[in-house]
């Protein structure tokens, strides 16, 4: 062991005399582990927010979306196949949307109808887990009309519970559909009405897509929208998001200049940078807490460079060096610093755990879409946060060993 070190370590050992420095030295090391574990918390639980928010968003919307320029898209099974062959993606799904007017016994509500292929791995895998009451499967069938007898067949819908709970609807009631539409040379505006059956439920958390969306069969939506053999556009499910811009780059090589191809990350930029804007001033805020606890290290390792000043002036006389001196009282400042980081990391861990296996802190569902904080922790993460912390214990070390360094042992011997 270099002395260096051993002394440090040695002067961590308070004698009767030096009571009041040893009980300042623990009490700045549970400052730094209060505010190490405190940071991991809150970043881990940021973190499970933004990954929470960002599953549940991105279920019911595009990872990547193929538009075209003029319009709707005749030739959608062709790029569907093109899609497939790119390496990362996972599936594909052509839409139809429009705007109508869901109504009910109890009331009416203005709705975003999307035409979807009900039986698409990349529909089921989107919407099926959300999916209360009823089936998405549902969608694919045909029921008789309520109170008539031999009337045709009606389709089936899938809608939100905020929209369900807002008309009073469950499974098997029946709704009607007006949308506005544009017909002859003139573009005459006219409505069209059908009726449907409620055939699922789901709640994905996400307000505004509970509030208001509807799906229906793709083949129904074209038809009662006047889009025959069109489609509006066409989603891309990926295997992985990380490989988001690979496969944008890759599907605008493929497409003629006639298709836009526009990511989740295009969509999203503005929550994007909402929560890393959040999660930077939380970890700065938390930042200062432990700088707060490592800078009371200046204060205990003055007293202890006091508290020295006959042992560094032996040492220098036999020999040891400004730098020497100065290694030591950083490093005693590293070891308390160290010993707070670690039992913080250690802390900060635990509580993790804690909050992911016992949830015993609830929130109100109807406002975050979940009950109980998300944990994300990450080992990146607490390892960042370890080096934070000591790179701020090794700030508060600089000046104190700086002045023990400086001691002159004539005068300090002489005294």
């Amino acid at each position: 062991m270099r002395y260096e070190l051993h002394i440090a370590l040695r002067y961590l050992k308070a004698r009767r005399k030096e009571a009041f420095i040893s009980v300042t030295t623990i009490f700045t090391a549970l400052g730094v582990m209060i505010g190490v574990a405190a940071l991991s918390i809150v970043v881990s639980v940021m973190n499970g927010f933004e990954q929470d928010l960002r599953e549940r968003v991105l279920s019911l919307t595009p990872h990547i979306q193929i538009l075209s320029f003029g319009g709707a898209i005749t030739d959608w099974t062709e790029i569907q196949q093109k899609a497939a062959r790119v390496a990362g993606v996972r599936g594909s799904d052509p839409f139809v949307v429009g705007q109508a007017m869901l109504s009910s016994g109890h009331g009416i509500s203005g709705v975003v109808v999307r035409g979807v292929e009900p039986d698409n791995p990349v529909v089921i895998s989107q919407v099926g887990r959300y999916v209360d009451q009823g089936e998405l499967s549902a969608l694919a069938r045909q029921f008789a009309p309520a109170g008539a007898a031999g009337g045709h067949p009606i389709g089936a819908v899938a809608l939100g519970g905020s929209l369900a709970d807002k008309l009073k609807l469950k499974v098997g009631d029946t709704v009607r559909l007006v949308a506005p539409i544009l017909s002859g040379s003139d573009s005459e505006l006219t409505t069209k009405t059908a009726a449907f059956k409620v055939g699922a439920i789901f709640d994905s958390g996400v307000g505004f897509i509970d509030q208001n969306l509807v799906l229906v069969r793709l083949p129904v939506a074209q038809g009662f929208f006047g889009r025959e053999g069109k489609v509006d556009g066409i989603e891309v499910q990926l295997k992985s998001l990380g490989s988001t811009n690979r496969v944008t780059a890759t599907l605008r090589g493929m497409l003629t200049h006639s298709y836009r191809v526009r990511n989740w990350i295009e969509y999203n930029q503005a929550a994007s940078a909402g929560f890393a804007m959040l999660k930077l001033v939380y970890s700065i805020v938390l930042l200062l807490l432990i700088g707060v606890a490592a800078f009371n290290l200046v204060a205990t390792l003055i007293m202890v460079v006091m508290e020295k000043r006959k042992d560094i002036a032996v040492l220098m006389t036999m020999g040891a060096t400004a730098r020497q001196v100065r290694l030591i009282f950083v490093l005693k400042g590293l070891i308390v610093g160290g010993a707070g980081t670690a039992a913080g990391v250690i802390l900060g861990a635990t509580g993790c755990f804690a909050l992911a296996r016992y949830r015993f802190i609830s929130i109100p569902k109807e406002i975050y879409g979940i009950s109980t904080l998300p944990i994300a922790a990450s080992v990146p993460s607490f390892i960042l946060i370890a080096i934070a912390s000591l790179g701020l214990c090794w700030l508060a070390t600089i000046y104190p060993a700086r002045q023990a360094s400086r001691e002159l042992p004539a005068q300090v011997l002489r005294t």
